[in-house]
């Protein structure tokens, strides 16, 4: 394991050696979708210049391979998650496909209208609308687990509306607009005792910490590999093998069968019955030297330093008059949302823009959220591997400027 050389790393992002407007690029939107090492950019290049072909469906050569790196990126995220087999492990395009299966597949085959599912009011759109898509098919209800005003969600809350009926408790395993680390593993343990199945989007939780299924008690877990410096287009859903082998198929299509017939057709084993048609083939195998990058490096290397980076992040930008965080609460990962009294949150970013620095600005797909708040809208600063103290010291000195030319 190498050690953490933040110079080394910078040097394998080319895109931080990018300049914006003249400036310096200062990358702070990792939460939204992190920049990609050399490394990973190289392995999308060789599986489409040297081995590229269809996977499970060739007995030629080139097709043999591409099928090996496939399935060794499937066990590389089995080993990523501590899932007990690697059919555990289904590839999706993305998070938000992740979770729609397991509410167009197992909610829709195990819920009634009697049945409620449990959200809470940090989530991402992703784990809301599919479960109001659920609602307005079998007619379940959904209740919502409040937010206290400093961004944590406690465990008295989840106690609070767990019930007999709960059938499905789907929440983050970190909020990407607050950055709070729910407490998964006792929420896991409670809905259990309640005979519910827990759905975590781990989306934003994977990146910043080791990830357990085990340990942590998930039925099902999602994530994209886009967050974690891998390619677009590629998701990843855990799900425990007893429960995907009872779920019905997700898709139709090629590579799900085992055999057709005009009368009847039958589904091939897991993982299988869930990839339906051709899939994200290079996506997957960038994934896999994405999760070889993060190990390599160490996952408690990474969090010790975002963490340092955060707490040096956080007393910066305290000294700024005006900026309001939102999401204080303790324990939280590397990312910062924030208003400022003199300026709507677009208004920050496009200003900040001008210096070369990156950051969201709008409802992060969370507009509950937001109205929990009393906000429109946050800018937001999302701080990854490649992130240094200077990068922190230009958003401050930007938002600086954009008091001097609001006030």
């Amino acid at each position: 394991m190498m050690p953490f050389d933040i110079d080394a790393i910078r040097d394998d992002f080319p895109i931080l050696k990018e300049e914006v407007r003249g400036k310096r690029l200062v990358y702070l939107d990792s939460a939204g979708s992190s920049q990609k090492p050399t490394q990973v950019i190289e392995s999308l290049k060789r599986v489409y210049e040297t081995e590229y072909s269809n996977v499970h469906r060739g007995l030629h050569y080139m097709s043999e391979q591409t099928s090996a790196r496939y399935e060794e990126a499937r066990s590389k995220v089995a080993k990523f998650l501590n899932a007990e087999f690697d059919q555990e492990i289904i590839f999706t395009k993305g998070t938000t496909e992740s979770i729609n299966l397991v509410a167009s597949s197992f909610g829709r085959k195990n819920l009634g209208p009697d049945d409620e599912i449990l959200i809470t009011w940090a989530e991402h759109h992703s784990n809301i609308i599919p479960w109001q898509l659920l609602r307005d098919q079998i007619g379940c209800e959904i209740k919502v687990v409040p937010v206290d005003d400093d961004g944590a969600i406690s465990l008295e809350s989840f106690k609070k509306l767990i019930s007999k009926k709960t059938k499905i408790v789907a929440f983050c395993h970190v909020s990407n607009v607050l950055g709070t680390v729910l407490p998964v593993k006792e929420v896991a343990e409670i809905a259990h005792q309640n005979g519910a199945v827990v759905v975590i989007d781990g989306a934003q939780g994977v990146v910043h910490m080791p990830v357990d299924v085990q340990d942590l008690g998930a039925d099902f877990y999602a994530f994209g590999g886009h967050k974690v410096y891998g390619p677009s287009g590629i998701g990843v859903l855990y799900g425990k093998r007893d429960l995907l082998n009872q779920m019905p198929p997700y898709q139709g299509g090629g590579g799900m069968i085992n055999t057709v017939s005009f009368s009847e057709t039958t589904w091939a084993d897991l993982p299988d019955k869930f990839e339906a048609g051709t899939p994200p083939i290079a996506q997957a195998i960038g994934l896999g030297e994405a999760i070889d990058y993060m190990e390599n490096i160490g996952l408690s290397k990474i969090a010790k330093y975002e963490l340092d980076l955060l707490n040096y992040a956080t007393q910066r930008l305290s000294g700024i008059d005006g900026l309001n965080f939102i999401g204080t609460a303790p324990g939280k990962v590397s990312v910062l949302s924030f208003t400022m009294d003199c300026a709507h949150p677009h208004d920050i970013a496009t200003i900040v823009d001008q210096d070369g620095v990156a950051v969201r600005a709008g409802h992060h797909c969370a507009q509950p959220l937001m109205e929990r708040f009393d906000i429109p809208s946050a800018a937001r600063a999302s701080f990854g591997l490649y992130n240094t103290r200077e990068d922190v010291d230009v958003l401050a000195r930007s938002l600086e400027k954009v008091n001097e030319i609001f006030k």
